[in-house]
């Protein structure tokens, strides 16, 4: 059985959001990409969509989630189911850091300001 540590995670940021890479492609997994998410207080991402489903269960900390028009707020132990194609965006309005795991389909795509695009963490 492989093993992808925490340890060896390579580390993507983007703004104040920082991705770690699990189980990924490039990491040994065949059908899942899943990541380590942190958050840091103030940081709020960019309205985006994935062709496929996503979920985000928040470890510590708090997020605020906004799909569509519609707010919500996530506490430890939550978790934010994304539809595909809908357009989301998490921003962490607390003191500390918000600490995630992520898990989408091994190869998505998605949809930033019009373009398509698969972050490197998911690779």
């Amino acid at each position: 059985m492989p093993i992808a540590t925490l340890a060896d995670a390579p580390q993507f940021s983007r703004g104040d959001f920082t991705f770690r890479p699990l189980a990924v492609p490039s990491r040994g997994s065949a059908e899942l990409a899943v990541w380590a998410l942190e958050v840091a207080p103030g940081a709020v991402s960019e309205p985006h969509s994935l062709d496929r489903e996503e979920v985000f269960v928040l470890r510590s900390g708090a997020l605020v989630a906004t799909l569509g028009e519609q707010r919500h707020a996530l506490s430890p132990g939550d978790a934010l189911i994304v539809p595909p194609g809908t357009t989301f965006a998490l921003a962490n309005e607390g003191g500390e850091t918000a600490a995630a795991t992520v898990c989408v389909p091994a190869g998505f795509s998605a949809q930033l300001n019009g373009e398509a695009f698969t972050p490197p963490w998911a690779l």
